[in-house]
């Protein structure tokens, strides 16, 4: 079954029908979900959606743009979580965002480097987001050895001679619905050239709606339209695409 790594249904833009969507999502082909926290007032949301649902495996950290009200005392809070909740698969969102001015750089790198550091300690994934950063990025992933404990680039937008970097240091790279767009030029390239056994697939609902859907609301049961457009450049089927992501997500999150 489909293995959605990346997931955000704490967000209200799920309100309406959170409840019945997640409850809905194995009959229809979805068989996990990783609910991904991004800032402190999610990381409550996220664990109480994995405690309800047998499906639904949770990631605590605090995204890059998210990270300026962060002290040790909400780090402290985060490992504890990593370290007690039986659902608790990596660490992230993590990593740094350029793409807006605010928080300030330093201070994104400050933590990204703390947030790896605690996936170390606790030893769990980390969940990498990388926006307009691909060199500091790299760069502080190998300063902090992270290949210690491996993880994934979610929703990547860089070449293929980085993500193949990203690949020698032990992480996978999360595709979603970007692949289907008309501009995704240089994600198509990766996805042909990468190898199968380091993908996964992931939705960053409710964002990055793949085409016909750009636009509106994502969920983890548009990743078929993802499949399809993966199995075509590959050349494969969309089981076979299916089965191959599935066992490199229970890779990835040790639950294999």
């Amino acid at each position: 079954m489909i293995f959605d790594t990346h997931a955000h249904y704490d967000d209200e833009a799920f309100d309406g029908d959170r409840e019945l969507l997640l409850a809905s999502l194995p009959e229809k082909g979805i068989g996990r979900v990783t609910e991904v926290s991004s800032d402190l007032a999610s990381i409550q949301k996220v664990k109480d959606l994995a405690e309800r649902f047998a499906h639904v495996y949770a990631a605590y950290g605090i995204h890059p743009t998210e990270c300026a009200p962060m002290n040790e005392e909400h780090l402290a809070k985060i490992r504890e979580l990593l370290l007690t909740d039986p659902k608790a698969v990596a660490v992230g969102e993590i990593g740094l965002d350029y793409y807006w001015d605010e928080p300030e750089r330093e201070l994104q790198k400050h933590w990204f480097r703390e947030q790896l550091l605690l996936a170390q300690e606790v030893d769990r994934p980390v969940i990498i987001h990388s926006r307009e950063a691909a060199a500091d990025t790299y760069d502080i992933m190998k300063e902090m050895h992270a290949e210690k404990t491996g993880g994934v680039v979610h929703c990547f937008s860089y070449s293929r001679e980085m993500a193949e970097a990203f690949i020698r240091m032990g992480f996978y790279i999360g595709i979603g619905g970007v692949l289907t767009y008309k501009n995704a030029r240089k994600l198509v390239e990766v996805a042909e050239a990468v190898p199968m056994d380091r993908i996964v697939l992931e939705t960053d609902c409710p964002y990055l709606s793949p085409v016909p859907y750009r636009g509106k609301r994502n969920s983890s049961l548009n990743l078929p339209l993802v499949v399809q457009k993966l199995a075509d450049i590959r050349g494969i089927t969309a089981d076979e695409v299916i089965g191959i992501t599935e066992e490199n997500a229970l890779r990835l999150y040790r639950l294999a």
